[in-house]
């Protein structure tokens, strides 16, 4: 549903930005500002609409109330399922017991530990 309304708000937004020809332009033609001025009206409407009809959406709220625990509830199952037919491949961290860390300390050797061989050093920054 969703998508249904944010395609047709795109493709108007598309309408109105392509050039009218000329033949279809009238001489009392919707201007920018016009159709900026009845979007907010029509916006400010909108915000007014719960008290005009309380009742609209008083039913209005139960229905996106039900249809959240509805999805919810969808998603649950999907993720029971899955658990399901995948199983439970989660991979977790492996414990190191003191036997398994006994002969793995201090093992780098002096040339492990050397700073990187960054070339040549230039007479300039030698003097530096």
């Amino acid at each position: 549903m969703f998508f249904l309304l944010r395609t047709a708000f795109w493709l108007s937004i598309v309408v109105m930005l392509l050039p009218t020809p000329d033949t279809m332009k009238t001489p009392d033609g919707v201007g920018a500002a016009k159709a900026v001025s009845a979007a907010s009206a029509t916006v400010s409407d909108m915000g007014q609409f719960c008290t005009r009809q309380p009742d609209a959406c008083e039913v209005g709220s139960q229905a996106l109330t039900q249809f959240g625990h509805k999805a919810q509830a969808s998603a649950k199952w999907v993720y029971d399922l899955l658990t399901e037919k995948l199983g439970d491949n989660t991979a977790r961290p492996a414990k190191a017991t003191p036997a398994d860390l006994e002969g793995s300390q201090n093992t780098l050797t002096a040339s492990d530990t050397a700073p990187a061989f960054r070339g040549q050093v230039r007479q300039a920054e030698a003097k530096r």
